[in-house]
């Protein structure tokens, strides 16, 4: 009851810290935050970043890190980048992107849970090495794919509901829900918490710590590839640095969401809601008349902040 009350209040205080800050946004310039446009520019932008966010929290539960899903984005965008207009089939480049995302992520599972090497090392060294492969596949080359812009994989993926809707909001919905499910309604879930927890203890009392590791690996593995399509339909264009300007947001959106770095404790709603702070921090920052520049500073206030609360709360709760 006590962790219930205590998660639903974290959960309330971040929800609390993103209504205070759009209400700060909206006197500064309550032009811009008090008409549709600009909210629908986030509908459309803010789910490529919410979608990854959503596996990180399901790795970091489970006491990991992966530091190579930017180049996951880069290297399976190129992979649907390359299908799709060889093929002209959108679900054939949709499930090959997929598939070779869930690869890369099983890969650095199998690293982390089964040979044993830091999730750290591991994954960015598989950064460097998939980023690597891509720039030599491509030959440092952007894949256009403004022909496919009246084609049905790209009013599916990315197409505009009732002609306003941006079609990556729901996805992101749709993802959040199957995530909040297998988080919380599935033994999956319960394996997380535990494993990232105290894995010795989850181990002996049966729980498949390598498997459930893997799993969430491979999770974020599918929803970087996924993201990458989306932002493929959605710019009209691949570009060999896809994902690089990824890493921080994702972080970001996590951490403020209320997911502890240390492991076993997060919340699908918190990523979501550190998601949308994230979002409109920099729409925020710069119709308010600061430099852009400023952004990365908020950023990484934020990452250090929601870092420093949870060892405060982790200390306290252990006294």
């Amino acid at each position: 009851m006590r962790a219930f009350l205590a998660r639903n209040a974290t959960q309330a205080c971040i929800l609390g810290i993103l209504l205070a800050t759009l209400a700060v946004f909206v006197a500064a310039n309550p032009r811009t935050f008090l008409a549709a446009p600009i909210y629908l520019a986030f509908l459309s932008t803010i789910p490529f970043t919410a979608i990854i966010a959503l596996g990180m929290t399901l790795v970091i539960i489970a006491g990991q890190i992966d530091l190579s899903f930017p180049s996951v984005m880069a290297l399976s965008g190129l992979v649907f980048a390359t299908i799709l207009p060889a093929t002209g089939s959108g679900a054939l480049a949709l499930v090959a992107a997929l598939a070779c995302g869930g690869l890369m992520g099983l890969g650095n599972g199998l690293l982390v849970a089964g040979i044993g090497v830091p999730a750290i090392i591991a994954t960015l060294g598989a950064d460097f090495f998939w980023r690597g492969l891509t720039m030599l596949a491509s030959d440092g080359l952007a894949r256009s794919l403004v022909a496919f812009r009246d084609s049905p994989v790209h009013a599916l993926l990315v197409g505009r509901l009732f002609g306003v809707i941006p079609a990556q909001a729901l996805w992101l919905a749709g993802i959040a829900a199957l995530v909040w499910l297998l988080y919380h309604r599935h033994v999956f879930g319960d394996a997380l918490r535990f494993v990232g927890d105290n894995p010795e203890a989850a181990a002996m009392t049966g729980v498949p710590v390598r498997r459930t590791k893997t799993l969430a690996f491979v999770l974020l593995g599918l929803l970087a590839a996924f993201s990458s399509c989306l932002v493929c339909m959605e710019m009209g264009t691949w570009w060999p640095t896809q994902g690089e300007g990824y890493l921080l947001l994702v972080f970001a959106s996590v951490f403020a969401g209320g997911t502890s770095v240390f492991g076993g404790e997060g919340t699908v709603f918190g990523t979501l809601i550190g998601a949308v702070l994230i979002g409109i921090i920099e729409a925020g920052v710069v119709s308010s008349g600061f430099s852009g520049f400023w952004t990365r500073l908020i950023y990484g206030l934020v990452v250090l902040g929601s870092v420093s609360v949870y060892a405060v709360l982790l200390r306290s709760r252990r006294r």
